[in-house]
């Protein structure tokens, strides 16, 4: 998870209404008589964000320029979004109002760089309380105040706003660096997250204390794997002792989700879980209100509520965390005479709200209602793109071995990876449909939820002939004149429809050109670098997601983060990527388009 930007949009001021209810489609007659009878204290607020726009002006003389200026733009923001241990500013987290904190490793020696640090920037340094081996051996509430994990390299961030270095983000970062030929921040990065793995127990969501309990997207393989392969053709030579390093620490972090409780049930597949519980320390500081609208939402849909909103009693201690809502009842008089109303109730959210909004974080893609609304039965799903990237990590690894003389451990990881593949054809893939799902191993049924994700089969190539040619037959659902959305459900979250992004633009298109589908990749690269660059020359900015329906940076998200971050890391690489990937006469016709002048408003 990355928390909302607080430096970005405009002035979102709402209230519900007459309007507002009946727009909740499948609420009943009598459900909307019941609605406007009751009058819920602490859910039924008006929420009024006021924040301030910070965008780059674009210069009166990019016209004519092509697509120089973006190039450019990009170019620059690799120095701008980088990060390091060097420099006071990093350890600042603007999510968190308490002093800046360096944690290093338990018994790990002071580097130089952090007693320059602690000297210059009056920073406290300290030690983690205990050696960790594994992801949820430490209870982040108890590592107080929360601060930065120390890493030895430099990174690049997601954004202006951030300043620690993201798990799947950095994968996409890392291919922009690549392209750019920035090959040693890559490396750096990368042994980033081996140190992470060394001494925090995994690839983290973030270099946080309070991202200790959970990881994200594994992409570390398929980071590792593309910076080697780069650096061996520059260097002309087998870096061994780095392969020996990438193999222990792949298989270390690789094992955490191939055992309980990162297992899907009995499937053999794995799942999203964070180890854990109650609302997250970040998510309390930094999300104003979410969780209130989380609680709102569900008394409007009780029939999704399921066992998410439990009745506590006031003045005793209860056992499930999180802010407490009200809710009271009151006759609706269409006079001045005072309402009636009944005794006021008191709920929160259970135990297993958010342990599924803590996995919804490890997935990256927070928040979307593919799991469940607010993604709240996240872990209780076998999903497409972590199976995925487990196969493309068995497979990473098999190849590993292969350049490291391991015969029999690459077909060990062969076996592994054919096993995976014949379990998510099991339980992911609908023939019928023609798409691949997520699994709900509580309920034993497959998703119906029609989702961006099932083309990661096709990019991590477990996808077979057949099954890559129906899925692409159904990049209709999805595919707007912006570019690929997320989901086909418009729910207001921004990971769902209309809302495309730079990260899984480049997984679907890495995926059809995998098996050969060159024209429909030409297509939507097209479609997402225009609207990335129509965008650009209006407003002098990247941001992190875009609609694609209307080719917009205007985000809308009423569910969630609303924000849209100015940068940005995975755009900026999806850029370069697809630009690179593109025919020679759509480049210049991309370029063409970027010369004309802005119609007038």
């Amino acid at each position: 998870m990355r928390g909302a930007a607080n430096s970005l949009g405009g002035n979102l001021c709402g209230s519900y209404d007459d309007d507002d209810f009946q727009r909740h489609k499948n609420l009943g007659d009598f459900m909307r008589r019941w609605l406007f009878s009751f009058l819920c204290c602490s859910c039924f607020l008006t929420l009024c964000l006021g924040t301030t726009l910070s965008a780059q002006t674009p210069s009166t003389d990019a016209n004519g320029q092509g697509l120089k200026p973006i190039l450019d733009y990009i170019s620059t923001a690799w120095d701008t979004l980088t990060r390091s241990m060097t420099n006071c500013e990093t350890v600042v987290d603007p999510k968190i109002a308490a002093r800046s904190v360096l944690y290093l490793p338990k018994e790990f020696p002071d580097p130089t760089t952090v007693q320059t640090l602690k000297s210059q920037c009056n920073l406290r340094v300290d030690h983690l309380p205990v050696e960790i081996h594994h992801l949820g051996e430490v209870t982040t509430g108890n590592v107080e105040p929360p601060g930065l994990l120390y890493l030895p390299n430099k990174y690049v961030v997601p954004g202006g706003r951030f300043n620690e270095m993201y798990g799947w983000d950095s994968y996409f970062i890392i291919r922009g660096l690549l392209r750019a030929g920035r090959v040693d921040m890559a490396h750096g990065m990368v042994d980033n997250f081996f140190f992470e793995v060394e001494h925090y127990g995994a690839m983290l969501n973030a270099n946080r204390t309070y991202y200790l309990t959970r990881s994200q997207p594994p992409f570390l393989s398929s980071m590792f794997v593309d910076v080697y392969q780069v650096a061996r053709k520059q260097s002309g030579a087998e870096d061994k002792a780095w392969l020996e390093r990438a193999y222990s620490d792949l298989s270390k972090d690789y094992e955490m989700w191939t055992r309980d409780p990162h297992l899907a049930g009995q499937t053999d597949l794995s799942r999203y879980y964070d180890f854990g519980d109650g609302p997250p320390q970040e998510a309390v500081q930094d999300e104003t209100g979410f969780y209130r609208k989380v609680s709102q939402y569900f008394f409007l849909h009780p029939e999704q509520a399921d066992h998410y909103v439990v009745e506590t009693q006031p003045q005793t201690k209860d056992q499930v965390a999180g802010a407490a809502y009200t809710l009271q009842v009151c006759d609706a008089p269409m006079t001045m005479d005072r309402p009636q109303c009944e005794k006021t109730r008191q709920f929160k959210m259970s135990k297993d709200y958010y342990k599924g909004d803590r996995s919804m974080r490890e997935s990256g893609f927070d928040v979307s209602f593919r799991f469940g609304a607010f993604g709240s039965a996240t872990h209780h799903y076998g999903p497409v793109c972590l199976n995925s990237l487990l196969y493309k990590t068995e497979k990473d690894l098999e190849q590993i071995s292969l350049w490291l003389g391991h015969a029999d451990d690459a077909k060990k990881w062969n076996k592994r990876a054919e096993e995976r593949k014949k379990r998510i054809t099991q339980y992911l893939w609908n023939e019928h449909q023609g798409l691949f799902y997520d699994f709900d191993f509580m309920t034993g049924r497959m998703s119906s939820y029609k989702y961006a994700t099932t083309f990661y089969p096709m990019w991590a190539g477990l996808a077979s002939k057949e099954q890559a040619q129906a899925v692409v037959a159904n990049l209709k659902l999805f595919d707007h004149p912006g570019g690929v959305a997320m989901s086909t459900e418009e729910t207001g979250a921004q990971w769902d429809l209309p809302y495309g992004w730079g990260c899984i633009e480049m997984l679907v298109i890495d995926g059809l050109r995998r098996y050969g589908y060159n024209a429909e990749a030409d297509r939507v690269s097209y479609e997402f670098l225009s609207t990335v660059a129509e965008n650009f020359k209006r407003d002098g900015n990247i941001r992190e997601k875009y609609n694609v329906v209307t080719k917009s940076s205007e985000a809308h998200v009423e569910l969630g983060y609303e924000m849209n971050v100015v940068g940005f890391g995975w755009t900026n690489a999806a850029f370069l990527e697809l630009l690179h990937g593109l025919p020679k006469d759509l480049v210049e016709q991309l370029d063409k388009e970027q010369s004309q002048p802005l119609p007038a408003k």
